[in-house]
């Protein structure tokens, strides 16, 4: 099995926004074990990706509810600090919540010549949830990771992981720990 770690917007106007909220206690449980993912990734010359919402001013998206964020050039599209980011990892700007959309990553994982994406970050139930779906649109196995993703309600966070844990397309979808990807990347090969 071929991985990479997808990063899903875990990134300054994201966390900034939340301050002082639900989704603030929820990042910050899931940063330590966001780091420990990408620093065995990068032990095993898997590559890290983080994926950062990066939008124009003007974008279509803020037509909704959405707030205006992670504008293109003002930092606030950046991972934020507390997360462990090397220089040799991806960052891949995205203007909607998949990874995959109008981005070259299908075209870059296959170069690599990936085979599984492992996804975690924010919010497990769009961004991180469309992501690990496109995934599978694209013809790469999928992994959620249930301990490093979060949502603004836990309910959310926990529905989403309990609809798509073992769901028709198990095994090439799956809802993992991070101690449960670690332990499979640390086997050997057989």
């Amino acid at each position: 099995m071929k991985q990479a770690l997808i990063i899903v917007d875990m990134i300054r106007d994201n966390i900034s926004l939340s301050r002082g909220n639900v989704l603030d206690v929820a990042v910050e449980k899931v940063i330590p074990k966001i780091n420990e993912l990408a620093d065995s990734f990068r032990s095993h010359n898997k590559p890290v990706i983080f994926a950062c919402d990066s939008f124009l001013a003007d974008d279509f998206i803020f037509g909704g509810r959405m707030k205006s964020h992670a504008i293109r050039g003002t930092g606030g599209d950046l991972p934020i600090e507390e997360l462990n980011v090397e220089p040799y990892d991806l960052i891949l700007p995205k203007r909607r919540m998949s990874a995959f959309y109008k981005t070259d990553l299908d075209q870059t994982l296959r170069t690599w010549k990936i085979d599984t994406v492992v996804v975690c970050g924010i919010m497990t139930n769009v961004c991180v949830l469309l992501t690990a779906l496109d995934a599978i649109q694209n013809d790469f196995k999928s992994i959620i990771v249930s301990n490093a993703s979060a949502c603004h309600k836990r309910e959310n966070h926990e529905m989403t992981l309990k609809l798509y844990d073992k769901f028709a397309l198990f095994p090439l979808f799956r809802i993992l720990s991070s101690s449960e990807i670690i332990s499979e990347m640390s086997a050997p090969e057989t």
